[in-house]
């Protein structure tokens, strides 16, 4: 018999239990595959690093007020992104990041003057304001709330939407709107960023310590704890289900599995870097490929010897199609590049339609609880701030008081 039991070892099931054990409470945590970090993994092939379908790490995200950030060695995307639009290649960086950036911006023909007075508003709102105010009142989808705040059609099109696609994965903007100023607020406080070695050191950090067994799978939960797929069981007091929300469906019935929003992340290995920055590269134009970048330029350590692309495709597009793109986004040809891997990942984010809540109960039963990105926003903030949240709602439950810290 076992105090509790985790099932599940990505993000929100390994801040469950390092919370717990932050509190003195062992957890045991079952994973069915064979590495910690759910949906953020990182393979390493002759020595180039792939994470499995592009992400980011958003360093301004509160929750990672408990990760040790400087271990993870960041590395950063120069703020904003380069705008590939009817042949022109606009930069459209954060302000703050010096002549270059306000360079561009003059230079732009993007956005005329009172798209970028209402971009600018709308940051600094988002920037200074309270948390709570951005959270208040009805929820809508990003594209009214963009139409709301006084952006034009164009700039929506042309450059929000293909931008905000490569973070919601899903080109309408119909995302609540309520999570893209939380987002937003992230990206204009801190900007994006990699871990030197890849987004699979922020699980292995969590999970030090823990006692995390691999390749247990759990086919179902049970009045005692759980079962195992083999057929053994683990007994256990209480049991965090920490999986992904189809995932989650299947053990407890009746929780309600997620819409998934998925993507296609290409990695192409070119004779010579075809852009020597480390920006994104969004597609004004509304092609296959939402964003690319060198992910050479932004973290040498993904491939020390050679440049390595990455390229996201939400829906479906040949390599015919992707590489023709990339030709456009580019300008150059990519016929000599040679593709390294391609990861598709059905299940990559909830979706988030709104009016959404976007804060769901952790606690099932007496002494069974759910976590996972599905629970709070569809992000890395999201799948943290709920593993603590179960974990404190187990603590509570055992008269136990839990460690402070965001979320």
């Amino acid at each position: 018999m076992v105090e509790v039991v985790v099932v599940g070892a990505g993000l929100a099931g390994l801040t469950a239990a390092r919370e717990l054990a932050a509190a003195g409470i062992g957890a045991v945590v079952l994973e069915a595959a064979d590495d910690v970090g759910g949906r953020v993994r990182t393979d390493v092939v002759d020595g180039v690093r792939f994470d499995r379908g592009f992400q980011l790490l958003l360093p301004a995200y509160p929750a990672l007020a408990g990760v040790d950030l400087d271990a993870l060695d960041l590395r950063h995307f120069r703020p904003g992104a380069f705008v590939q639009r009817r042949g022109r290649h606009d930069l459209l960086a954060d302000p703050r990041d010096g002549a270059h950036a306000w360079r561009g911006a003059v230079a732009q023909r993007v956005l005329g003057p009172r798209d970028l007075l209402a971009l600018a508003a709308l940051s600094v709102r988002d920037l200074v304001g309270p948390v709570r105010a951005l959270l208040d009142g009805d929820d809508r989808s990003t594209r009214e709330e963009l139409a709301r705040r006084g952006l034009s059609d164009r700039a929506v099109d042309e450059v929000l939407r293909p931008f905000l696609a490569g973070v919601f994965l899903e080109r309408e903007l119909t995302t609540s709107a309520r999570f893209f100023h939380l987002v937003w607020r992230s990206f204009a406080r801190g900007g994006a960023a990699l871990p030197a070695l890849g987004m699979g050191e922020l699980p292995r950090q969590l999970a030090r310590g823990l006692d995390v067994r691999l390749g247990a799978e759990v086919a179902e939960v049970t009045g005692s704890g759980v079962r195992l797929a083999d057929g053994t069981s683990v007994r256990a007091r209480h049991v965090v289900i920490a999986t992904d929300g189809t995932t989650a469906d299947r053990l407890w019935p009746g929780l309600g599995a997620p819409t998934w929003h998925g993507v296609t992340t290409w990695y192409f290995r070119p004779p010579a870097s075809p852009l020597r920055d480390p920006t994104l590269v969004v597609d004004g134009d509304g092609g296959p490929v939402v964003n690319t970048a060198v992910l050479s330029e932004v973290a040498p350590d993904y491939s020390p010897n050679a440049p390595l692309v990455q390229a996201s495709v939400p829906g479906e597009a040949t390599e015919g199609e992707v590489r023709a793109r990339l030709d456009v986004l580019y300008g150059t040809s990519t016929r000599n590049w040679e593709v390294l891997a391609r990861y598709e990942v059905p299940r990559a984010v909830p979706a988030m339609p709104a009016p959404h809540r976007l804060r769901a109960p952790v606690r099932l039963a007496p002494r069974r609880y759910v976590c996972g990105d599905h629970r709070d926003t569809s992000s890395i903030q999201g799948a943290l701030v709920s593993g603590r949240r179960a974990a404190r709602a187990v603590l509570a439950d055992l008269g136990r008081p839990g460690p402070t810290g965001t979320g």
